[in-house]
């Protein structure tokens, strides 16, 4: 089957929304979002409001200001969690770098002894090797430019600044248990051990990609499922979701105000969670699997 849907133009996108039902206030402001934001894009934010997805009919009542108020929200609770995930990757970097050098060397990430699975580990030494290739870094080319005869990778205080979160928590997970940095890490971040830190890290990596690629995260069907703790030792959630709803965000932001409260205590996460979602009071946010009264949990009280 051959794609035949010509193309289209904006006026006709808008004429398109409003046959299949979409109210539409003001179709100049209309416009102008779709000359700036793709048809396609703003689908994403549309999609549960349609009756019928086959004939992608709107139910009554689905104004195209609601589209627009849906994908505000999204674009800034990217920014929040952007910032939010910037301390808790810096703070992993720091760890990997000075754990891993006092128990083992500088050069802990060269060694496959040190690591689980063989392919994984030469599959990060890529990754760390396309970018320390790519780093326009001044103290990554001087380096190579002074220790020329040294043919080993810049020490893990140097490289490990240059490698990508998604590297980070992938060469953490995949340690070798017999390594003590790794409970010792997750211990101080409240984590008990690498069983559940390496599950949130690996999660809080995709939704970093989504983020950096201005992906939807409203309503949208996460890939990582977090190991929860049964016992956390610091202030966690009541009401847990069930694990048919891990795909949802609430989860994966309870993950992150868990470990920020550990990495930076006295941060606004909490209060500016709160005022975002005040702030767009038509967004739907069971779709996000918040609960009712989870700002009262003990995790978010802190």
């Amino acid at each position: 089957m051959r794609y035949t849907k010509p193309t289209t133009t904006i006026q006709d996108q808008i004429k398109l929304l409003e046959s299949r039902g979409m109210l539409i206030a003001d179709p100049a402001e209309a416009e102008h979002y779709l000359s700036n934001i793709s048809y396609y894009r703003l689908a994403g934010y549309w999609w549960p409001m349609q009756a019928d997805k086959v004939n992608h009919t709107f139910k009554s009542g689905s104004r195209f200001e609601n589209v627009i108020a849906l994908y505000n929200f999204d674009r800034e609770l990217r920014i929040l969690l952007f910032d939010v995930i910037e301390r808790i990757e810096i703070a992993l970097r720091s760890k990997l770098i000075y754990h891993l050098a006092i128990e083992i060397d500088p050069w802990w990430f060269e060694s496959p002894q040190h690591f689980k699975d063989s392919n994984n580990h030469s599959a990060c030494l890529a990754s760390i090797d396309r970018e320390l290739n790519q780093s326009k870094d001044t103290f990554i080319k001087e380096h190579y430019a002074k220790y020329t005869s040294d043919n080993r990778r810049p020490p893990c205080w140097k490289t490990m600044e240059v490698v990508s979160f998604t590297t980070l928590s992938k060469l953490y997970a995949n340690l070798n248990s017999s390594v003590k940095s790794k409970d010792i890490i997750a211990t101080e971040r409240n984590t008990v051990n690498h069983t559940f830190l390496q599950s949130w890290l690996q999660s809080i990596a995709q939704i970093r990609n989504i983020c950096a690629h201005h992906g939807r995260l409203w309503n949208k069907n996460l890939p990582g499922r977090p190991k929860l703790l049964p016992r956390p030792p610091a202030p966690w959630i009541v009401n847990v979701p069930p694990a048919s709803e891990h795909y949802k965000i609430y989860v994966h932001l309870c993950c992150m105000k868990y470990l920020l409260d550990a990495i930076s205590p006295g941060h606004h996460f909490a209060s500016k969670l709160v005022a975002l979602l005040a702030k767009y009071p038509t967004v739907d946010f069971h779709a996000l699997g918040f609960k009712k009264d989870w700002s009262a949990e003990p995790l978010w009280v802190k």
